[in-house]
């Protein structure tokens, strides 16, 4: 099958073109978010930048869209209505901004793109109205068990720290940073110690790596930190437990379905995570079996094949002539126990 989709979430599409279509990502001379194709990605050959405004219309099986304003634009240069003339599903990535828990999805008013949705706390948060939804939850590409845990420090993976703040728990740094120096990694780490108060030995920025780089660097330090208040699933947590890591995370959105209590700690009382931390800083073999556990659950949940396998299932559902006629969208596990 060929599939159409724009390179928005690196990360997400990383794993969703492993699978066993051709994948066209438009490409602009400028890149930027309507045109970065690969995007210098490692990705297989199946990958392949395109011009949308030179496609022909019917060089596409399918549109995978991320964006609202991309419905307009795949009409716009393939003469072929998202949903209508075109298979389409709608990823939604994030959790709602704004009035929640009454914020309402772009795609909620109409019934013929599937809104897939990545946590099921998002599919729960979002109004999603009259749309079909489904959920299919995060694949990661398997790293290895690379987890070493040498140094007695913690690792954080944050973008943009200072700007998003509250989000992404950047205010709680400080009190691990007692515990033991935070290594953090991500975009936009420049001023973080300063905003914090705190000396650069113990909020260590080690700035935007690539993914080799940054797993390699991760396993090194014996804790992996995450600490968002309101993120979907950050994939850099789920990548830390397919490494090996024992991880301490704060109970917000979907974290709660996304690690056990057995693989680290987790919970919504910072106390008690600090305690969970400097025990597991003080501990390296009490912070290898839980990272050994961590790793086991992550593999047998957010593995690459069952990732694949549903949207497979899904993409088949959308191109039978049923589904634009009222079929109602069943997940993959459900209709296998069927």
């Amino acid at each position: 099958m060929r599939i159409l989709l724009w390179h928005v979430h690196g990360s997400w599409t990383d794993a969703f073109v492993r699978g066993p279509h051709e994948y066209l990502l438009p490409v602009l001379p400028g890149h930027g978010p309507w045109g970065l194709g690969r995007g210098g990605r490692p990705w297989p050959a199946s990958v392949r930048e395109v011009r949308l405004d030179t496609l022909n219309a019917d060089s596409v099986d399918a549109v995978l869209l991320q964006r609202p304003e991309e419905i307009a634009e795949v009409t716009r240069c393939l003469g072929r209505r998202p949903g209508k003339d075109l298979p389409a599903a709608y990823v939604e990535h994030n959790t709602p901004k704004g009035n929640v828990p009454n914020a309402v999805h772009p795609l909620a008013d109409q019934e013929s793109i599937p809104v897939v949705h990545v946590t099921h706390f998002n599919q729960l948060f979002w109004d999603n109205g009259s749309a079909p939804t489904v959920v299919i939850e995060h694949g990661i590409p398997d790293p290895g068990h690379a987890y070493i845990g040498e140094l007695p420090e913690f690792a954080a993976v944050i973008n943009e720290p200072v700007r998003r703040w509250r989000f992404t728990g950047t205010d709680l740094l400080d009190r691990f940073a007692e515990a033991a120096p935070v290594q953090v990694f991500g975009l936009g780490g420049d001023g973080l110690p300063a905003a914090l108060g705190l000396p650069a030995r113990r909020i260590v920025v080690r700035g935007d790596l690539s993914l080799g780089d940054l797993h390699r660097e991760m396993s090194r330090c014996r804790v992996y930190l995450h600490l968002m208040r309101w993120t979907s699933l950050g994939l850099s947590l789920l990548e830390a437990m397919h490494l090996g890591m024992p991880v301490v995370v704060l109970a917000a959105t979907e974290a709660a379905r996304a690690v056990p209590p057995e693989a680290g700690a987790i919970s919504s009382s910072v106390d008690d995570l600090a305690r969970a931390a400097r025990l597991l800083i003080d501990d390296p073999e009490e912070a290898r079996r839980r990272g050994d556990l961590a790793r086991q659950f992550a593999l047998d949940r957010y593995g690459l094949p069952a990732f694949l396998g549903a949207w497979d299932a899904l993409l088949e559902d959308l191109t039978d002539r049923r589904f634009r006629s009222g079929r109602v969208l069943i997940p993959a596990q459900e209709r296998k126990s069927q």
